[in-house]
This record gives C-alpha cells, sequence and structure tokens, in this order.
C-alpha cells in the first residue's frame, strides 16, 4: 500500500517534472523567437551607412606620406640629417613652433624617411623617439632608451647567432662527408686547413667561428633590461652608454616636448647626451629637440646651449588657406567620397585659424563634427556640426581646465558664478572678495589676502575663464570688472564635483549678505 502509494507519489512528481521540463523549453523557444524579432542595441547603428573611411587619418598620431606647406622646414632637417646617411655625426638639431604647426609630424616623416634609405644603402642609423611630457624626467628618458637598445642589440645578436650556427653546423657536416669518403690508404689532409665553406666569410678557421658564437652568447647574456625605478642614474646612464656604442651606428635621438624635460628634471640629460660623443668608440649621437616654447633655451647651462643648438629650424603658424589645404588633404582619405558639403572644411580651417593657426585643432575639429554626424545618421557631414564640434571642443577644455584648478582659484571663479546667477553685472573685486571669504570659512579654508585674490583673477583671466577689465572711477580710483566667458551651467557642475565646494549646502545666504552691504 505505502509502495504504490510512494510510486504514485514518483509519478506525479515525474509527471510535474515533465510538465515543467516541456513548460521551460516553450519559455526558451518563445524567448529565442522574440529575440528574433528584435534588434540590438548596436544593429540599428550598424546597419546605416559610415561617414568614414579610416578615421585615424584625422588623428595627431597619424604621420601622414606628405606634409602641405613645410617643405622648406622639411629639407631643412634632410640637408643636416643626410650626414647620418655618410656615417658622420649630424648637428643637434632644436625644433620651434606653437602647438599644431607640424613640428613633430614633420620631424618623424624625415626620420622614417631617413631610416628607410639608411637601410636601401645598408649604412646603420637608428631613430628614436622620446615623448618628454611623459618620460619626463633623467631616470625614464635614460632607462627608455637603454631598454629601445638593448632589444635592437638582442636582435642583432639572435639574427648573427643564427647564421653562425648554421654555418658551423655547415663546417660539421662537411668534416663528417670528407672523413667518410676518405681512404685509409691516402694521405690525412692538414687538419689546420681552412674548410671550404668558410672561404668568402670574414673566418680564417673554425676556431675563430667557435670563438665568435662563444662571444655573443656572453654578450646575451649579459644584457639586462633596465628597471623603470630602483637603480642608480650613474648605472642607468653607463648601461645606456654600452647598448649604444655595442656596434657602429648613427643614432638620432628624437625629444618632442623637450622644454618639459628640463621644466621638471634640470638640463643634466642634454649635457650627458649632447657630450656622450666624446667618449664613445663605435657610434655616433645626435639630437633633435621639439619645443612649443622659443626661450626654454634661456634656462639652460651655457655649454649645453651652446652643443645642443647647433641648427635651429623655426615652424611658423598655419593660415587658414594652408589650414583648408592640409584638411582636403586629409579629409580625401579620411572620408566616404561626397561625406562633406563644401562650407565644412572652409569653416574648419576658419575657426582653427582663429586659434593661431592649430593644424592639429583643425584636425580635431573635423574628426569631430564628423562623428556628431554619424551620431545624427546623417549621410554628409553639414555647417551645424562643425558648429557643434566647436562647442563641444571648446566645452571639453574648459571643463579640463577648471577642474584641473587649484582650490582657491576654484573658490575665486564659485564666487564669480554666484554673483552672475544672481543677476549682479559689472562685477567688481571687492564683491568676489566678499563671497570668497565666506565661502572659506564655510570649507575651512585659508583666506588669502585680496591682492592675492586679484592676482588668481588675472590668471583665470589669462586661461579664458572669466574676462577682467580695469575700469577707471575717477576719483575713487581703479577697479577690474569682471564676467565670465564660460557657460555657467557646465562650469559649476565641474566646480561641485570637488568634493570640498560640493559639501557646501546653501549658497545663497553668501550672494545675499552682499546685497545686504
Amino acid at each position: 500500500m505505502a509502495d504504490n502509494e510512494r510510486g504514485s507519489d514518483g509519478d506525479s512528481e515525474k509527471g510535474d517534472s515533465a510538465q515543467s521540463i516541456d513548460l521551460d523549453l516553450d519559455e526558451v523557444v518563445l524567448d529565442d523567437e522574440v529575440e528574433g524579432d528584435n534588434q540590438g542595441l548596436f544593429d540599428d547603428l550598424l546597419d546605416s551607412e559610415p561617414i568614414f573611411e579610416n578615421k585615424e587619418v584625422l588623428r595627431p598620431s597619424y604621420t601622414p606620406h606628405e606634409l602641405p606647406h613645410r617643405k622648406e622646414q622639411i629639407n631643412k632637417m634632410a640637408t643636416i640629417l643626410v650626414a647620418a646617411l655618410r656615417g658622420e655625426t649630424p648637428s643637434n638639431i632644436l625644433i620651434y613652433g606653437k602647438t599644431g604647426t607640424g613640428k613633430t609630424a614633420s620631424a618623424k616623416f624625415v626620420s622614417q624617411e631617413l631610416e628607410s634609405t639608411s637601410q636601401k644603402y645598408s649604412v646603420p642609423c637608428d631613430v628614436e623617439y622620446i615623448n618628454c611630457e611623459v618620460t619626463d624626467t633623467q631616470y625614464r628618458v635614460l632607462a627608455q632608451l637603454a631598454n629601445k637598445f638593448i632589444d635592437k642589440n638582442e636582435e642583432l645578436i639572435d639574427e648573427r647567432l643564427e647564421k653562425f650556427e648554421s654555418l658551423r653546423a655547415d663546417v660539421t657536416a662537411n668534416e663528417t662527408s670528407e672523413d667518410t669518403g676518405a681512404s685509409a690508404d691516402f694521405e690525412r689532409k692538414d687538419s689546420t686547413a681552412t674548410p671550404a665553406v668558410l672561404d668568402d666569410t670574414e673566418f680564417d678557421s673554425v676556431e675563430g667561428l667557435d670563438d665568435r658564437i662563444e662571444e655573443l652568447k656572453a654578450d646575451r647574456e649579459e644584457m639586462e633590461q633596465v628597471p623603470m625605478t630602483g637603480w642608480p642614474t650613474d648605472r642607468v646612464y653607463s648601461v645606456f652608454f654600452d647598448a649604444v656604442d655595442y656596434r657602429e651606428r648613427v643614432v638620432v635621438i628624437m625629444l618632442d616636448e623637450i622644454d618639459k624635460l628640463v621644466e621638471k628634471s634640470g638640463d643634466d640629460t642634454l649635457y650627458n647626451l649632447s657630450r656622450m660623443n666624446s667618449e664613445l668608440s663605435n657610434s655616433r649621437v645626435s639630437i633633435m629637440g621639439i619645443s612649443n616654447d622659443l626661450k626654454f633655451t634661456d634656462f639652460l647651462d651655457p655649454r649645453v646651449k651652446s652643443s645642443l643648438g647647433e641648427e635651429e629650424i623655426v615652424f611658423p603658424p598655419y593660415d587658414a588657406n594652408q589650414l583648408r589645404d592640409i584638411l582636403q588633404h586629409r579629409a580625401d582619405v579620411a572620408f566616404k567620397p561626397d561625406a562633406l558639403t563644401d562650407d565644412v572644411i572652409p569653416l574648419c580651417a576658419a575657426f582653427a585659424a582663429q586659434e593661431h593657426g592649430d593644424a592639429r585643432r583643425a584636425l580635431d575639429l573635423l574628426r569631430t563634427a564628423g562623428e556628431l554626424a554619424e551620431r545624427d545618421q546623417s549621410e554628409r557631414v553639414l555647417e551645424e556640426h562643425v558648429r557643434q564640434a566647436q562647442d563641444k571642443i571648446e566645452l571639453d577644455r574648459v571643463v579640463e581646465v577648471v577642474r584641473t584648478l587649484p582650490t582657491q582659484s576654484k573658490l575665486v571663479l564659485f564666487s564669480t558664478i554666484l554673483l552672475e546667477k544672481n543677476g549682479v553685472h559689472n562685477i567688481n573685486t571687492g564683491e568676489v572678495y566678499n563671497i570668497y571669504k565666506s565661502l572659506c570659512e564655510e570649507i575651512d579654508a585659508d583666506v588669502l589676502t585680496q591682492r592675492r585674490v586679484t592676482d588668481l583673477i588675472s590668471e583665470l583671466d589669462m586661461l579664458g575663464i572669466v574676462n577682467a577689465v580695469v575700469v577707471s572711477k575717477g576719483r575713487y580710483g581703479r577697479t577690474k570688472e569682471i564676467s565670465l566667458s564660460v557657460p555657467i551651467e557646465e562650469t559649476e557642475a565641474v566646480l561641485m564635483s570637488d568634493s570640498r565646494i560640493g559639501d557646501i549646502e546653501d549658497v545663497q545666504p553668501f550672494v545675499q549678505a552682499r546685497f545686504d552691504n
């Protein structure tokens, strides 16, 4: 009886389970059918026709095959560096110019041509690029250069070992075949004779070949990568020196943003690099420095300045017509045919020409306009996309500048925003200072003098965040009238993201106090 009950219960459970499985399977099939009918998150975006053919062409990191309006500067660089192809030491070069004037792109273009030509004529020549805005200390520069040359030396050793060990295997195979074919009745050959396989090689004997293989293996084992921290600087320099001088070659070291290196670490690195030719036995080193600051050499040791600035090349800003040519040159590769309306490139060039002829800004503007057009699923890039891109880039710049301001400058800017939001026009320094003091007390920050706050306002003016104009009040003296040059809402949002300023819960009493006074 109990068994029957148990059996019936078991059958019931099995039936329920079967129904459950059937139900689940039905739901799975149903879900699959529903998912099949719906487009995925990215399907609609992928279905739209892309505007770009190759967006990377519009990025600053891209080195074009042709650089319009920089032929004079490129030719001058080439006439200096051609000495490397003759096995001579080229003069050191300093390249000056504002941001976006084609300095780095031109230098990289010439360097690529130099390396390809050196391979064509079998002249050992290496060009190494260092961005000193990222690699900004003597230790890092020397370590990065040392490791690059160690990698190249190891590659060279591996190639030679493979070649010489293959030659040694041929010698062994030749000896074996001669021993097998020789008869005991014949006179034994002179064991000191050079094998035929070594004819037309650099080796006079098998022993010389074996010694060279062992020497290369020893060199390979001695090479050690430099860690990015932890070694004494003189040891890093010694390893770098040995790595450079391992073989005969001409080395061009390209130091981009060289002024950042000098500003952070002084001129010791440049002194060591510019003087090392007198100690090198096999190689020769030339330095190519690239800087946005025309006056950075004023801070150099006179000896470094004289040896580093043997040749100077200045890159002037582009005008609107030149920017138009550059943009057209890149756009032909970057975009699909007929993807741009006729007014897009002239407008991008005009905007960038207002910013001291910055080609990088023009390319960013064109790329951003294309991206905005794609997001709108527009078939072409229009003038309105360029204007939207201009606003977006400007806002991104403002956000980044405001975000990185010191706390005291943020408080001064926040005081100005509070006054403007409450309808105050022609704000003067005293009004800003009164609110600034209240804000400092609220977040327990040090209160600066009014004179120092005036200096901070001038700094904000130079950054383009506020507009400060000195106005004469007759017998009452002169004062600064301050107004914002940036969007209030977005700027306030960035300031409120600062943890200290974000803690201020109610700012209205501070502004009201100004009216009460």
